[in-house]
This record gives C-alpha cells, structure tokens and sequence, in this order.
C-alpha cells in the first residue's frame, strides 16, 4: 500500500486562473508576474548556456507526417509516423486518435514522452511496456489525442550520430522535436490548440520539464521520476565511477556534454537547476511523482527543490498548480498516482 503525501492540496483547475487574478492585488500580481517572467528568461538563457541554443522555428512549415503503419483498436486508432521537423531530419512517433467523438469535435492532446530504453516510443505503448508504463495507450484509453516521440539514440533514431548532427546537445535537439511535435499536434483539425500536456517518466520526466520550461504552450506537466537539485543526483558508486563523477551521466552525448567540457560535472557551476526550470514552468501546473525509494532522483533535493519554488507559485496567486507526491516506491510511477495525474489532467484539458 502507498503513502502518499501531499505538498499541496489541490483546487479545482478550471479555476485557477480566476483564482489568481480575483483573489490577489492587481498591482501585486502584475509585480509578481514581471519579476517571474524576467526569471524565466534568464533561466533559459543558462539552460541554453549548458544544452546549446534553440533554434528559432519561425519560417518553418507545419511538420508532414509521413504514415509507415497502423494499428485499429475498439478505441482508437495507433498510426506509426516519420514527422518532418526540418528539412533532413525526422521525428519518428506513435500517434494515438480516439474513436466515436461527435463529428467536429476537438481534442485535448498529450506529448508522451519515454524513459531510458532501446525501444524508445514503444516503452509507452501497453504491447510491449513494462508494467506501470504504458502511459501513451492509457491516455488515448481516456479520449486523448497522444503523441508518442523518440528520444535520440532510442527507438528508430537508435542509430543517431551526435557528432553529425545541428545541437550541441542531445538534450536541446529533443526540446526542438518536441516543439515540433506540438506544432503538428496544434494543426490537427482533431485537436484544441489551446489544450495540450505533457507527461514523461525518468528520462521522459525531465525532458517534459525542459518543454514546459521552453514552451509556454504546454498547460500542464507531469513528471515522474525525472529530478533532484543536481547536488543531490546520484545514480550509483558503479554509474558515479563509469561517468567521472555524480553529474557524469548527465554529461553523455546523449543528454548534455557540456556538464562535463564546460562545467567540470561541478554542481556548483551549473548554470540552471531543476528548481530553476519549474520556476519557468510557473504559474501554469506542475506535478511531480518523486517515489521515496528512487535510486536515481534523491528525495532531499526534491524536497528542498519544492521548497524553494513554492514561493513562485504563491507569489503568482496559484500555489494550487504545484503538486507532489511521494509514494513508497522506487523508479516507478504507481497506478494511484498515475491516476491521479491523469485526473488532473483531464481537470484542465478536458473543458
């Protein structure tokens, strides 16, 4: 059985914004929000200082989605799909559609985002996840239109060469994709443009904080087990040594190589912490699972990491959309807390 503990108590979503704006000063809020968005700025400017910078999507058309298969079910609809993000690149995904909608009707979507694993996308559909993983089927399950990318170097991109590509991280080109997935997402004729989420699971858990970070467009992130303060992260003595350091797996080709060129995999001159990304989040919803047994993401750092972007939220009139749970678990995401996000979810996409 889970104990689960709380660090906030949650009001309903569809209010909030309401919330906010009737229920502190004007003058104070309007305060608040220029000195909050001001932080965001710079902290994107030292994520980019670490990952490389974004490259300006402006100009560049509606990503094609090339159909390789397709899969029916009583419920929805599973295609195989090549995004093209940008000319010589793609973005290989499963695209679940829900059946019997009423004719015309728009959907809220989901990014779906996968943990460490060879492969990739698949690791969230229910044929040939693990258990508690198949997130991408259980939310099409629940009438979300979801999108299910690979991360490089897993999946259909397995074979991705880093040192030939356009990013300077692995970590930047997926924040890029990832945009991308959400411009294709928006210009579906089946989806809300304005109703869209993100969710991920370890590696998923972190990069679907990188994109609420960068994309304002994201409404609500779930994150599970993707974080700690970066002084906290220890995967391990074995993964400590193999890498050079605690900070060494972040520093792989695969995720962010300047941790390592750049700041020496010393914590204190990383430019950014996980603090500082929900902090860009803010004021729009983030929940956390952070299980108290997770070998990878320490519960002091997350705890301490709470701690310090509460203040964010209630500056901002929302304290309600900064949510956290820590159940008895390790590196998992545990159907009542995966419940609980996607009632959460369905709270604020499904109006």
């Amino acid at each position: 059985m889970l104990a689960i503990l709380l660090c906030c108590w949650i009001a309903g979503g569809g209010k909030a914004v309401a919330q906010r704006k009737n229920g502190a000063n004007p003058r104070a809020l309007k305060q608040a929000e220029q000195k909050w968005a001001a932080k965001r700025k710079e902290t994107l400017k030292n994520m980019e200082k670490v990952m490389g910078p974004l490259p300006d999507r402006s100009g560049l058309p509606v990503p094609v989605a090339i159909v390789r298969d397709s899969l029916s079910t009583p419920k929805f609809d599973r295609y195989t799909i090549h995004l093209q993000s940008f000319p010589g690149e793609i973005v290989p995904a499963l695209l679940y559609v829900p059946k019997h909608r009423p004719a015309g009707a728009k959907t809220p979507a989901v990014l779906a985002l996968h943990g460490t694993g060879d492969l990739g996308k698949h690791l969230l559909d229910s044929a040939t996840a693990r258990p508690n993983r198949a997130h991408a089927t259980e939310l099409a399950h629940r009438g979300y239109v979801v999108l299910a990318p690979d991360y490089p170097s897993f999946g259909d991109l397995k074979q991705h060469n880093f040192e030939k590509d356009r990013f300077q991280s692995g970590t930047m080109q997926a924040i890029f994709n990832h945009m991308r997935c959400l411009d294709y997402l928006q210009s579906r004729p089946d989806v809300d443009p304005g109703q869209l989420g993100v969710l991920g699971h370890s590696l998923g858990g972190h990069n679907a904080m990188f994109l609420g970070a960068f994309d304002e467009r994201v409404k609500i992130v779930v994150a599970s087990c993707g974080w700690t303060l970066f002084h906290y992260y220890n995967a391990g003595a074995e993964v400590t040594k193999k890498h050079g350091g605690p900070l060494g797996p972040w520093a792989q080709d695969r995720y962010m190589p300047l941790v390592k060129t750049q700041y020496g995999l010393d914590p204190d001159k990383m430019p950014f912490d996980f603090d500082d990304v929900i902090e860009a989040i803010a004021p729009r919803y983030f929940f956390s699972n952070s299980p108290v047994n997770d070998s990878n993401f320490n519960l002091e750092g997350i705890k301490k990491g709470i701690e310090n972007v509460k203040a964010a939220y209630r500056e901002l009139g929302v304290p309600q959309n900064l949510e956290v749970h820590y159940p008895e678990a390790g590196h998992d995401f545990p159907v009542e807390i995966r419940e609980m996000a996607y009632r959460k979810l369905d709270s604020l996409l499904k109006k």
